[in-house]
């Protein structure tokens, strides 16, 4: 039987690398609707954002960073949970950012449509009224 995880498919995947290299407890996940953070090796910790409650992405590259071909891609959103979410190291930020982008406004115009189809008004949840904002 497959893990629940393995039936997601996921855009983009990788890890916080330490030196260039791939060799931490820190996963970063990427699917067509949600951002998933994986921490720890004994005592595992598992968080994501749903795209379209991303408010700003950000990237950021110190001379290590450069140096060793990575970059931290920084992520805020309107989640409880996590509010702020930082890919820290991460192999071709710059492209990460963008498709992150892309898929973050393709939810939010999906989510758009789907919440005017749906609720045939004004939406109750926060999140999708700012979407409904977003229109005018």
């Amino acid at each position: 039987m497959a893990k629940k995880r393995d039936a997601i498919h996921y855009v983009w995947k990788d890890r916080k690398r330490i030196l260039g290299m791939p060799i931490s407890f820190t996963r970063y996940r990427l699917s067509e609707d949600r951002l998933f953070l994986e921490t720890g090796l004994l005592n595992s910790l598992y968080d994501e954002i749903l795209l379209y409650r991303v408010r700003d992405i950000g990237m950021k590259r110190t001379l290590g960073q450069k140096l060793f071909g990575v970059g931290s891609v920084l992520v805020q959103s309107s989640d409880k949970t996590l509010p702020q979410l930082e890919l820290k190291n991460i192999k071709d930020p710059i492209g990460v950012k963008e498709q992150l982008h892309e898929l973050v406004e393709r939810n939010k115009l999906e989510r758009r449509l789907r919440v005017s189809e749906l609720m045939g008004g004004g939406p109750e949840d926060p999140d999708e009224a700012f979407l409904d904002d977003d229109a005018q």
